[in-house]
């Protein structure tokens, strides 16, 4: 088998088999790591014998009889913002270089128990904050499809190792399309879950044990090279965990195996003022035709009345107060407290618009961002989409609608572009409905093609 390039349920199933061991598979993940990494720059905070003593444990484990978790032996990384016992986590930020916390978070555990072996970190956007994955701790994460491209952020090395068959599965942050527009740039999957679906606990350095701030819009979730991979790895990872009182109580479902003749579709190519690249607007009514001849029920979206521009302003203004209230000492005039309340009641009235919205469709399909990798620049450059420049702040935009309403969406790669670059699109599906999302993700697969290798690898 093409260990490095296999699934994750495919890799946990030949280790669980005996076909390969749990260090031959860590060993083919370190060369390809090593053949690889000096080119993108993904992979960061190696473990290299941690991991081995790790994997040789889990060998010996399966050697006497022990019962098997459903990642047992199965290497991975995790995106440098998941606080891990004995390996530093940095948030690319110079003041957390040496940071190493003393447990893991919720999440960690959880990969752990079902039997992961945690080989690295990889690389982000400094403090998560830009779309491209650049810090001065670790520098740039280059786009496999091409170097001089970004291979986008917050979670750009998570997606970028995933290309290359460095790591099987990440699990990233988004809060304004960290997971899904890294992912779409490098041509892979990425989920992003409903809003207090995944522990947040120990999902950033902690080193003071403040009080978390960031309780709302921002979510985990995992990226992959298959929507299967998605489904197994969000099982493991979604639900309450004694230490996130935010999470919800909601029964995380089996994903369904769904006939393309039961959906219900909405397609959008572009949503009003937002910019978007020829290539991806056709590639979202390709697909929704490809749908309506499967036999699914097709239309295009009829959007909920809201100002979407006004909505991706008042998120912004949530993730400042949050921020702010997230600083050690409080600013000479901090923002009221009746101001969070009323940014509250206007987000409310956009999830419930949403929420109508999806009583009468399975699913959402539209742009994930508003063009595929674009060149390495400086935060704010103005973008290059179809000959015409865009605003910089523009690029997570049809992603940050679905957080800002706390909906589930995943990014599934779909083809490329005229350049040769991944072209991802999005579905967004209803509250809670991840399971769903993921059957009807599942369902269009063989219409998309899938997951495909950068042509130099």
């Amino acid at each position: 088998m093409d260990i490095v390039f296999s699934s994750t349920v495919d890799l946990a199933a030949a280790i669980a088999k005996r076909k390969i061991s749990a260090v031959e598979a860590l060993d083919a993940y370190l060369a390809q790591i090593d053949a690889h990494n000096h080119a993108v720059n993904a992979v960061i905070s190696l473990d290299r014998e941690g991991a081995r003593e790790r994997a040789k444990k889990a060998d010996a484990a399966q050697a006497r009889g022990a019962a098997l978790g459903s990642l047992h032996g199965v290497p991975f990384t995790l995106k440098d913002m998941h606080e891990t016992s004995g390996i530093r986590t940095t948030v690319g930020f110079p003041p957390f270089a040496d940071y190493v916390a003393k447990q893991d978070s919720p999440v960690v555990i959880r990969l752990k128990a079902a039997g992961g072996v945690l080989m690295a970190k990889t690389n982000v956007a400094a403090m998560l904050s830009d779309w491209q994955s650049n810090n001065p701790l670790f520098g740039r994460t280059n786009n496999p499809w091409n170097l001089q491209r970004t291979a986008g952020g917050s979670s750009g090395g998570a997606a970028a190792a995933i290309c290359l068959g460095m790591t099987p599965f990440d699990v990233g942050t988004d809060m304004q399309d960290s997971i899904r527009l890294p992912a779409a740039f490098c041509g892979v999957y990425g989920l992003k879950p409903t809003e207090h679906r995944v522990s947040l606990a120990g999902a950033f350095p902690d080193p003071g044990g403040a009080a978390r701030s960031v309780r709302l819009m921002s979510c985990l979730g995992p990226l992959a090279r298959s929507v299967q991979d998605l489904a197994l790895i969000y099982q493991i990872i979604a639900g309450p965990d004694g230490s996130d009182t935010d999470l919800a109580p909601v029964p995380v479902q089996d994903m369904p195996k769904l006939d393309p003749r039961t959906l219900r579709i909405a397609f959008a190519p572009s949503f009003p003022g937002f910019p978007v690249a020829g290539d991806i607007s056709a590639a979202v009514e390709n697909l929704a035709r490809q749908l309506q001849s499967a036999g699914a029920l097709v239309e295009e979206a009829k959007l909920p009345k809201l100002d979407l521009h006004h909505d991706l302003e008042q998120g912004g203004a949530l993730i400042g107060m949050m921020l702010e209230a997230a600083q050690p000492e409080s600013p000479e005039e901090p923002t009221p407290v009746s101001r969070w309340f009323e940014a509250l009641a206007r987000r409310d009235r956009s999830i419930l618009a949403w929420d109508r919205f999806f009583e009468n469709h399975d699913a959402l399909l539209c742009p994930v961002a508003m063009t595929s990798a674009f060149p390495h620049c400086e935060p704010g450059t103005p973008i290059t989409v179809d000959g015409k420049e865009q605003s910089y702040w523009m690029l997570p935009a049809y992603g940050a609608v679905f957080n800002y309403s706390g909906h589930p969406a995943l990014s599934i790669p779909c083809g490329q572009g005229s350049e040769g670059l991944p072209i991802g699109l999005q579905l967004v599906g209803k509250r809670w409905s991840e399971s769903q999302l993921l059957g009807i993700a599942r369902a269009i697969e063989p219409l998309t093609g899938g997951f495909r290798r950068p042509p130099a690898y």
